[in-house]
């Protein structure tokens, strides 16, 4: 296989090459719009008015009308939106006329619970890159309600919602337009400090009438928060750098419940704090001292059929700012660190995976200057001697420079320490690695090549990997090219998340696209995708194709169809419906199977809607049908119903026998105001024979101060009869948590 290194180079040398191809379509960014904003010493009363002097003397932009991202990029906007820019010494305040060309029709509004689904809502967005990198900013959105999401944004088009920061907006709504008005501390954001011209540009999701619309002009192929497109806005005088800049998160908690399976009661009183500290205006400090994340929402249960781990998003609040810096090292499959590992152990006296408290946690992140950014983070855990979980020091330290326009070489180090006594082979693991990002002016070219190797006690060769991508993406093409590759020995996951090693992956991908006349049809989309795994021996162990044909209506609704051939060779033993306790499948076996699929959805903006997946085909020694459906009911603006069912049917032809799994989940999503919300999530698994509740009541009573009742139960389902005879508790807890957020006055 040492041929196939030779890729990486041939990458390297497609990289060097990129910037000059990207060069032809630059000139679409010389002529971005400008937008001036002027200091004012009067404060500006956040109710959505828009009736001070300050906003009727700003000049208004009339020569920038906002144009069309959705669904063409050449029209100007059914209903446009005006927007005015103003600051002060401690906000920035962004004003938004928005007019309603179809007031007779009624808005989409999904609730009026905070991190709303951007394309539930009608709202208006604000995209700002103070270094105007144009990788990684923020976005802060409001609906027409009044409801806030904000987002950090990397990678120039990633969104992260599930940071909570403060700021504040209003919305006043009329016949024929709606107003939003918003004060954004310059305390949350991250920026140079006297810098006087930052990156913005503002968007338009018009739901009624299906269009999409921004200040800057996006191209159709890329989603309207790309931030390759940003205008530029103009400080009448430099913006300084915010002192005293600090910010105290306490909290306290009780929880009282109960572990049925070791018959052991729990009432625990817990109290810690997070801090934020302002280093400089670009650079923070976050601490934390004992977390708890019992508020957080529990993971979404999905049928694993497959022979490996599958992979779960962080969501807790610590990890979250800036975390792109540490998460986007690798690709989705091949992690070099993988934060979510931090704060749980292997409990041996049950077998089982389990949460282990953290004594405290520091984090490091920001930007030196426009051209570097750094990250180092230190982690304590603590040791549980009753259940075998010893106590570990986790410390990441990344570092990142950009080059050319939207690129950077990124350097980061990982360290696992156990502290205390071990046993000398599990005593750390480390990790040293290097990523290349490019992404070319004008947002067609994507690349990324890096190399990482794992340091081990005993595992001393074999024992790294590297990957490299390639993709442009047009209008009418979506064209990439990816391939990895992981090492014998590159077992990492006590730190980062490697779903397979000992491997190469190849995974090619063309897509075509074609948009008729059509005042119904969107766009029609033919679409090849390949992926197959090799063992470093060059033994083909997976090889998975498909052809895809898929059709977008103006309305949101989509139609796809796809077949496929899966060729599996199983390298260790394996049972059909990943079920341990029955025979398996020997090792060095191959099958080869074909199949069909289809996905559709109904209209997303009318209140009740669906979508559907259906998938059958032949399966290893037989069949294997796999529907998953879910309706959902919305009831505006106080929330919605959803319930969710998977049901997979496996039937082989051998003593394997059959498997029939069924996967339900029923989901409440109440707003009563715009800070008082109730998510109950019910899941029912027959694969594991588990049900679970979690209910969680949250009070918002000021910015990033919460109330939570959290309520949870799990029981096992004996012989997977869903019948509450045959229900056997296995743990519920009820948990009471306060949090507070404190900001000391300038």
């Amino acid at each position: 296989m040492k041929h196939l290194n030779t890729l990486s180079l041939v990458l390297l040398f497609l990289l060097a090459y990129a910037p000059l191809c990207a060069q032809d379509n630059a000139n679409m960014n010389d002529a971005l719009p400008q937008l001036s904003a002027s200091k004012i010493t009067q404060k500006i009363s956040i109710d959505g008015l828009l009736n001070e002097p300050e906003w009727e003397q700003q000049i208004q932009d009339t020569q920038t009308p906002f144009r069309l991202n959705f669904p063409n990029d050449v029209d100007l906007a059914q209903s446009q939106t005006e927007v005015k820019v103003l600051f002060d010494d401690n906000f920035l305040y962004i004003a938004a006329t928005c007019y309603d060309s179809s007031p007779e029709k009624k808005n989409v509004v999904s609730s009026l619970k905070r991190d709303f689904q951007w394309d539930l809502n009608e709202n208006f967005n604000v995209y700002i890159d103070p270094f105007q990198d144009k990788l990684n900013g923020f976005c802060f959105t409001s609906s027409i309600m009044g409801v806030q999401l904000e987002c950090l944004m990397s990678d120039g088009s990633s969104f992260d919602c599930s940071w909570d920061t403060w700021w504040l907006s209003a919305v006043k709504r009329y016949e024929t337009y709606w107003t939003v008005e918003m004060a954004i501390p310059f305390r949350v954001l991250r920026y140079k400090d006297m810098s006087s011209t930052w990156g913005i540009n503002f968007a338009r999701n018009n739901t009624k009438n299906n269009q999409i619309s921004t200040w800057a002009r996006v191209p159709q192929a890329y989603s309207a928060g790309t931030l390759a497109f940003c205008g530029a806005l103009n400080f009448s005088e430099p913006v300084k750098r915010m002192k005293a800049n600090v910010a105290l998160i306490p909290y306290v908690s009780g929880q009282t419940g109960r572990d049925y399976v070791n018959n052991t009661k729990q009432n625990i009183p817990n109290l810690g704090t997070d801090a934020k500290v302002a280093v400089t205006s670009s650079l923070n400090l976050d601490l934390t001292v004992n977390p708890d994340f019992s508020q957080v929402e529990v993971d979404r249960q999905v049928t694993n059929l497959s022979r490996f781990e599958i992979f779960f998003p962080e969501r807790r609040q610590f990890f979250v700012e800036n975390s792109d810096l540490f998460s986007r090292f690798g690709f989705r499959n091949l992690r070099p660190f993988f934060s979510r590992r931090i704060g749980i152990g292997f409990d041996t006296t049950t077998q089982q995976i389990v949460q282990n408290p953290i004594i405290y946690g520091a984090r490091l992140s920001g930007r030196l200057d426009e051209k570097w950014r750094i990250g180092a983070m230190n982690i304590q855990t603590a040791a549980n001697n009753a259940k075998g979980i010893q106590a570990q020091n986790y410390s990441v330290a990344a570092v990142q420079r950009q080059i050319f326009t939207r690129s950077n070489i990124a350097l980061i180090g990982v360290n696992r320490q156990v502290v205390g006594d071990s046993n000398p082979d599990e005593r750390y693991k480390r990790m040293l690695g290097a990523d290349f990002n490019y992404q070319s002016k004008d947002n067609k070219w994507w690349a990324k090549v890096f190399y990482h190797r794992a340091f081990d006690p005993l595992k001393k060769s074999q024992n790294h990997s590297h990957a490299g991508f390639l993709n442009y993406r047009s209008r009418k093409f979506n064209i990439w090219w990816n391939h990895e590759y992981a090492g014998q020995n590159y077992d990492i996951n006590d730190i980062g998340f490697v779903s397979r090693n000992a491997m190469w992956r190849f995974e090619p991908i063309f897509e075509y696209f074609m948009y008729p006349k059509s005042k119904k049809i969107f766009r029609f989309g033919l679409k090849s995708y390949n992926n197959m795994y090799m063992q470093l021996d060059r033994k083909i162990t997976d090889v998975y194709q498909e052809i895809e044909f898929s059709t977008e209506l103006l309305n949101t609704m989509q139609l796809t169809f796809w077949i496929f051939r899966d060729y599996t060779y199983l390298f260790f033993p394996f049972n059909p419906a990943n079920n341990p306790n029955k025979p398996k499948l020997p090792e060095n076996t191959d099958y080869q199977v074909n199949g069909w699929a289809m996905y559709f959805n109904t209209d997303i903006r009318k209140p009740l809607n669906m979508d559907f997946y259906v998938n059958y085909g032949g399966y290893y020694l037989g069949t294997k049908l796999e529907m998953n459906g879910t309706i959902n009911y919305r009831v505006q603006p106080y929330g919605s119903l959803a319930l969710d069912v998977t049901y997979n049917a496996i039937e082989q032809t051998t003593e394997l026998g059959n498997a029939y799994f069924l996967l339900v989940a029923p989901r409440i999503d109440a707003s009563f105001s715009r800070s008082l919300f109730l998510t109950t999530f019910l899941q029912y698994n027959t694969q594991t024979n588990n049900f679970n509740i979690n209910s969680r009541l949250q009070w918002r009573f000021k910015p990033v101060s919460d109330l939570f009742l959290v309520y949870s139960d799990n029981y096992g389902i004996d012989d997977g009869v869903m019948n509450t005879a045959n229900w056997i508790p296995k743990s519920r807890a009820l948990v009471l948590k306060l949090t507070y957020f404190i900001m000391p006055r300038r």
